[in-house]
């Protein structure tokens, strides 16, 4: 897999995207086409992924780049984009330039619905529009993973997680990928906001991957209850039941492979049990649930030992106090910027 990027920055702005603030900016059409070409002489097929926070925003220029490289399907493509650009006509055009696997980003049931072309529906109406249209684009895209981003402040009771449940039900090709919520730094405005809010927490760089730590309080969840519902979701989306569904209603056996692969490994019951070990010790262990709760900046002998465990023999080149950071150097920032 090759990765390459065809542009910088979003035209959208998800508040929580590290995107969100840089300005949309295609790069050179003729670089993109000479390493395209470039790749065809190291490679039979190359499978090459589009690194582009939203791929597609130049539909035509894009495609324009690509097919001007070499003669159509010389590449296998993968890209993430929006579903408002996803459109049947654009997916035609993709699968004929050898796009087999796309990953739209649906987001929330309740907001960001201009990435999705359903800016003016919310909940089960959105989930009906979107299945719908993820149902459409398995015509012609083999591989399709939707993504969700969970615990965002519009999110409140079972409904978020009741609703992705409906949409596995109804879109059983789909693979879903869920993140949790994060704050990268001074990368999104929205950050400012939560650090103002004391609701920051100092996870260390490590686990900032949208999987293994939320560093955000949630707004409308307690922790266990937040806990106990992402577990919920995610043992009915990698379930036997809905791993076989996902099969059915996909060809090919690439993609029934890498479905059932990532279901049974870490993506699917990896979190699985990493999320329940994380409640388990939030309901048992005091110091651990006063770090969630930000009563505490004394990184959980947990979180140390996995960081440990991953490093291996680099865990004793680390610098001392390298594991901590400030997690509200943003504001303390803005704040001496005021007094200035």
């Amino acid at each position: 897999m090759v990765p390459m990027i065809g542009s910088m920055g979003c035209p959208y702005t998800c508040a929580f995207c590290i995107d969100s603030v840089v300005p949309y900016q295609p790069l050179d059409a003729g670089t993109i086409r000479d390493d395209l070409r470039f790749l065809l002489t190291k490679f039979k097929k190359p499978l090459v992924a589009w690194h582009d926070p939203n791929f597609g925003i130049k539909f035509d220029d894009n495609m324009e780049v690509i097919a001007s490289a070499a003669p159509l399907k010389s590449f296998n493509f993968m890209a993430e984009s929006s579903l408002s650009i996803l459109t049947e006509d654009h997916l035609k055009v993709m699968k004929k330039n050898g796009f087999n696997t796309l990953l739209p980003g649906i987001e929330s049931w309740y907001e960001l619905g201009n990435k999705s072309r359903t800016s003016h529906l919310a909940g089960q109406q959105k989930v009906r529009q979107i299945s719908e249209h993820i149902n459409m684009m398995f015509r012609y895209i083999p591989y399709v993973q939707t993504n969700f981003v969970l615990g965002l402040d519009s999110d409140s009771g079972d409904e978020p997680f009741q609703l992705t449940k409906r949409f596995t039900d109804q879109t059983p090709g789909a693979f879903p990928g869920y993140s949790l919520l994060t704050a990268f730094g001074e990368a999104a405005p929205l950050n400012l906001e939560y650090q103002k809010a004391s609701r920051v927490l100092p996870f260390p760089f490590h686990f900032l991957n949208n999987h293994h730590a939320m560093n955000l309080k949630p707004k409308n969840y307690d922790w266990i209850d937040f806990y106990d519902k992402i577990i919920d979701l995610t043992s009915y989306t990698f379930s036997m039941k809905v791993i076989f569904r996902r099969s059915l209603a996909t060809s090919g056996f690439n993609t029934k492979w890498m479905n059932f692969m990532r279901a049974i490994s870490s993506e699917g019951y990896g979190r699985i049990r990493f999320f329940k070990q994380v409640r388990k010790r939030l309901i048992n262990d005091n110091s651990f649930r006063q770090y969630f709760e930000g009563e505490s900046r004394e990184l959980p002998s947990f979180f140390m030992d996995i960081i440990k465990k991953d490093l291996g023999s680099w865990w004793s080149w680390l610098p001392e106090g390298a594991i901590y950071h400030n997690s509200n150097a943003y504001l303390n920032k803005t704040l001496k910027k005021q007094i200035a």
